[in-house]
């Protein structure tokens, strides 16, 4: 086939140079069914060359709205090549990667016009950049918050004590009930900010086994009489101990529980996973192994406009709520060396915790 282009290259020496490339290539038709992919294109795909030749490429590449059948079509008739940035395909196994695509227009010699498109994944690439963003986001709402608090509370102490000394002048007087209440507004605001800064205290660590803390969550949940959702684990038995402070993980590990038991209704699922990556990289660091932790849920969903901004303190889709709960669950992680991300769309909300089972590379 390509021995008939105007390269001048014989076509077996063509294809073992195609197949040699690490950019993944699929060669489509004027009626976009598959006429080749190359070896990377095979193992980014997960399927064999020889299960989807001649076949229609919907069979291959699938795209919400069909986006990639029409980014084909576009080029075969206006012979212009065309490129693409994180574009979703579903892959015949049912998972979905997020890939750049440039599709360039191929003439051959006494046949219709032909696609090749060159893909390459960016899954890794979007990770990594949203955990720094994460991370940096974090960092500087804990400065933020720190510098907040500093000039808060002096004033609230000041506060306090004159409205001490005034209840002492007012002692018997009608107007006492005022100064007891200027001084638990001034004890509320001091917890508040307290609650925003999380706690000082260095992580303790110690070997923990990573179920404990999860079962020690599910004890907390279930003994609360308004909790309805029913709770379902999916652990993987063989994750060794790992270094921690148990405390600290339970909090952050149950303010992402008691989110999702809020959002599902009387009748909800909540799935608790445990797995193991290995060769994983958090911050910019490589690990050997890293325990992941998920924590599914079947409720509403975290509204699309708050999804940029979960992790600030303040920020609740709830009218009851704090704002507080999944910006301390991110700090206590980011103390050992992990991270917290997430996926939500109504029906199914996936809050995911990275830990480091051993020490970087």
């Amino acid at each position: 086939m390509y021995s008939k282009s105007s390269n001048n290259l014989p076509g077996d020496l063509l294809n073992a140079v195609l197949s040699s490339q690490a950019t993944s290539l699929v060669l489509f038709d004027h009626q976009l069914n598959i006429q080749y992919m190359n070896g990377a294109a095979e193992m980014l795909l997960s399927v064999s060359a020889r299960m989807v030749l001649g076949k229609p490429m919907d069979q291959l590449l699938r795209c919400p709205q069909d986006v990639m059948a029409q980014h084909l079509a576009t080029v075969i008739e206006t012979n212009q090549p065309l490129s693409e940035r994180e574009v979703v395909l579903l892959l015949p196994d049912g998972h979905s990667i997020t890939v750049d695509c440039t599709l360039v227009p191929v003439e051959m010699e006494q046949q219709p016009g032909m696609v090749l498109a060159e893909i390459r994944r960016v899954d890794r690439q979007l990770r990594l950049t949203r955990e720094e963003r994460l991370i940096s986001q974090n960092l500087a709402t804990r400065d933020l918050i720190r510098g907040l608090a500093h000039e808060i509370k002096n004033p609230l102490g000041g506060v306090r004590g004159a409205a001490q000394l005034l209840a002492m002048e007012l002692e018997g007087s009608n107007l006492e009930e005022y100064t007891r209440i200027i001084i638990e507004e001034v004890d509320r605001l001091k917890s508040l900010v307290d609650q925003m800064l999380g706690s000082r205290q260095l992580p303790v660590m110690r070997k923990i086994n990573i179920h404990h803390i999860l079962e020690r969550v599910c004890t907390i949940i279930t003994a609360d009489p308004e909790h309805g959702a029913v709770l379902e684990r999916d652990y993987d038995p063989s994750i060794p101990d790992l270094q921690g402070d148990a405390d600290q993980l339970i909090q952050a590990v149950l303010n992402i529980v008691q989110n999702a038991v809020q959002a599902t209704a009387a009748e909800g699922h909540i799935m608790l996973q445990t797995r193991i990556l290995r060769q994983f990289t958090l911050a910019g660091t490589r690990h050997r192994l890293v325990v992941q932790i998920k924590i599914i849920d079947d409720g509403s969903g975290i509204p699309e406009e708050l999804q940029e901004r979960v992790f600030y303190p303040m920020v609740t889709g709830k009218p009851e709520g704090t704002g507080l709960g999944l910006s301390l669950a991110q700090s206590l992680i980011n103390r050992h060396g992990g991270l917290i991300e997430f996926t939500s769309k109504p029906g199914k909300t996936v809050f995911t915790i990275y830990l480091p089972l051993e020490q970087s590379l």
